[in-house]
């Protein structure tokens, strides 16, 4: 799905995802992608009033603001989500932007066809400045989803550069390999072909048309003031297993990009290439992975809620979904 949201408004762009789930659903699709942090928004041009040693009071300000409009997983807003997804009795993974306690993270979450929540995928590493505003995920949420549709799981943006993230996937069997991103390149595609050839799976990447006058009017910005100006192109894509493009790459427009995935073309693919099984060389190379879950705070006997849940504020701190 390659969509403009609502940026910084997860409300309203809950209303955008419903609008094309319903085109979803008109055409009987089994699984829908939409891009990386497409609930909370990705805050492209933000510098959050940073530089080396210092903030400003305006850039904690905006950052306050970028908080209060992330969500809580679970929470109500994905509680909807699952409806929606129920609704069109499709498979949805889709980005957003997740808030625990103080933190932010780039997060995609999984629903099932009936509307339960699978699981969530937090981005190992942002990249650059992202790591102003996100804060790294661990192993625990590595995992890969066994459906009706086949393995499903993501990876987000920049970490399919990481050779050991791709590796842990390929080792759970993935067979729907989900990339939300927010990166347009030429050179980004031809990650994903990359990948879906070195995993012999099915690539589904997804990527934001974003212009300039899709942000709020007071949304501090490095780019051309015309509101038409094109701040992320798209170049969303579907590959096979063997490396050839099924749909896009599409740039400059809203799309929704649709591909008949033939599940029995994966096997017949990794008959000569399996990065996992007969072409691993396991006595030559090893990667160990740790799916520990990662917590400043461990409490025994009791469940530790986030401070920002809602039994744990008083008063409001700004817009819940």
């Amino acid at each position: 799905m390659q969509a403009a949201p609502v940026p910084f408004d997860p409300a309203a762009t809950t209303h955008v995802v419903e609008r094309w789930l319903s085109a979803a659903a008109e055409r009987n699709l089994d699984l829908v992608v939409f891009p990386e942090a497409f609930i909370g928004g990705y805050p492209k041009g933000s510098a959050f009033g940073a530089v080396v040693g210092d903030r400003t009071t305006a850039g904690r300000d905006e950052f306050a603001r970028y908080w209060n409009g992330a969500v809580e997983v679970p929470g109500p807003l994905t509680g909807r989500l699952g409806e929606l997804a129920a609704a069109a009795d499709t498979h949805l993974v889709i980005g957003v932007v997740e808030r625990e306690f103080g933190t932010l993270y780039c997060t995609v979450l999984f629903f099932s066809d009936t509307g339960a929540l699978l699981g969530k995928r937090r981005k190992l590493m942002p990249t650059g400045a992202e790591r102003m505003i996100w804060g790294f995920g661990d192993g625990s949420t590595l995992e890969v989803h066994s459906t009706g549709i086949g393995r499903l799981g993501a990876v987000i943006c920049w970490e399919n550069l990481m050779p050991a993230t791709r590796m842990a996937m390929y080792a759970q069997g993935i067979e729907l390999y989900c990339a939300p991103t927010a990166d347009s390149r030429e050179s980004h595609h031809a990650t994903m072909r990359h990948i879906a050839m070195e995993g012999r799976c099915f690539v589904l990447a997804a990527n934001q048309v974003l212009r300039t006058g899709d942000f709020p009017p007071d949304h501090p910005t490095p780019y051309d003031d015309d509101p038409e100006h094109l701040v992320s192109r798209g170049g969303s894509s579907i590959i096979g297993p063997l490396g050839d493009v099924l749909a896009g790459p599409v740039l400059d427009q809203e799309a929704l990009l649709t591909a008949d995935l033939d599940m029995a073309l994966i096997p017949r693919a990794r008959y000569d290439f399996d990065a996992v099984g007969h072409y691993a060389r396991p006595d030559v190379f090893s990667l160990h992975v740790d799916t520990t879950a990662r917590r400043a705070v461990r409490t025994d006997g009791s469940s530790s809620a986030s401070p920002s849940s809602p039994q744990n504020r008083s008063g409001s701190l700004g817009h819940r979904p």
